[in-house]
């Protein structure tokens, strides 16, 4: 067996999943499917879009990622990585949800 493969073989085996770890996981599982989110309704809808439910993958998948860096592995370039897609994400729901608001209630857009 190569090195490289015995090398990896045995990383694998001392692979624990912590609580944190499962927390980042997840995060990256969140933030990742957001693509396959937005694929799927550009695919649908002939056009590119991207759906409300792209930036709440956004939110809570770095939300949780920044939960991991900062708290469970203290990765300062991990954090940073993070921040910027999470408050372009909140600001995006906020804006969405502030038109949308706007639109029920036929107030005009400041």
């Amino acid at each position: 067996m190569p090195h490289d493969l015995s090398h990896a073989l045995q990383a694998l085996q001392q692979f624990q999943l912590t609580p944190w770890k499962a927390i980042g996981l997840l995060g990256s599982v969140m933030f990742t499917s957001r693509w396959f989110v937005q694929l799927y309704y550009t695919r649908k809808l002939k056009r590119v879009v991207m759906p409300l439910s792209f930036w709440w993958l956004s939110v809570l998948g770095s939300a949780l990622l920044l939960a991991y860096f900062t708290i469970g592995k203290n990765d300062s370039v991990g954090i940073i990585s993070n921040f910027f897609p999470a408050f372009v994400s909140v600001y995006n729901l906020w804006v969405h949800l502030r038109h949308h608001k706007n639109n029920v209630t036929g107030d005009e857009i400041a």
